[in-house]
């Protein structure tokens, strides 16, 4: 089983737990996937990180026999296909917020008739190993399509959003959450209601026998969320984890 492939059978087993990269340098995502983590993900909506530095740290994330996970500039659902042309296991789309949001989003990562992605899986071919008439038949099984639940409006529609065909499941974002359920008053990813709002939305996608992923800022708080069923945790951040690294050891030289 090919990294691209290979993480349906480890969200499964779960839980996944993957480090998260907005650094523009190849390079980094390659050294985090060096380590204990199951997967990368690449953010191209917050992070400094484009097409053509995705497509190449899909390939040492690859090489590493992890899976690549991207997440999308919001609205930018054209370009899941091309991510998944060059490799990527899973695509995540922020700020989907209807099921109209939700169909076009899922029917770009899917090949016809379930969807409407187009031919040319260049990479994805190279990493699978797959001849193209079983990577045709099999990439819809494995390559996964995952809508950002950040809003009060995602979060009333969530069930008419898993129903849509071809969505694999849901990821929460409890930062935009927090702002979202307190109006605009608060940013506490961590806080009572976004908590409700996550066993919610947890409890839902079980429900409809789809993918539940979120968010942690920190590794406890992702093992507290593994503990409560989410299947895909990301942690933190590329930039966190360096200054983090740069202070623990400025620490311990001043002693």
């Amino acid at each position: 089983m090919s990294s691209v492939s290979s993480l349906v059978e480890r969200l499964r087993a779960g839980p996944v737990y993957s480090a998260w990269c907005g650094l523009p340098d190849p390079s980094v995502a390659g050294l985090l996937a060096r380590e204990g983590f199951d997967a990368v993900t690449l953010d191209m909506q917050h992070g400094a990180i484009d097409l053509s530095e995705v497509t190449a740290a899909i390939l040492l994330v690859a090489a590493a026999g992890k899976p690549a996970i991207a997440r999308l500039p919001v609205g930018a659902f054209p370009t899941a296909s091309r991510l998944l042309d060059a490799g990527a296991a899973a695509i995540i789309a922020p700020m989907v917020n209807t099921v109209e949001d939700a169909k076009l989003f899922a029917g770009l990562t899917k090949y016809p008739p379930m969807g409407e992605r187009s031919w040319g899986p260049h990479g994805a071919i190279a990493l699978t190993g797959l001849g193209f008439p079983e990577y045709f038949k099999a990439a819809n099984g494995f390559s996964l399509a995952l809508a950002m639940i950040e809003t009060r409006e995602a979060l009333g529609l969530i069930d008419d959003i898993l129903a849509v065909d071809g969505l694999d499941g849901v990821f929460l974002g409890p930062s935009d959450l927090s702002i979202a359920l307190s109006n605009g008053t608060s940013l506490d990813p961590n806080g009572a209601e976004v908590d409700r709002a996550l066993d919610h939305a947890l409890a839902r996608a079980k429900a409809a026998g789809k993918f539940a992923g979120a968010y942690a800022a920190t590794g406890e708080r992702a093992g507290a969320l593994a503990k409560r069923g989410f299947q895909l945790l990301t942690i933190g951040s590329d930039s966190g984890m360096l200054r983090a690294g740069a202070q623990a050891a400025l620490a311990a030289a001043r002693g």
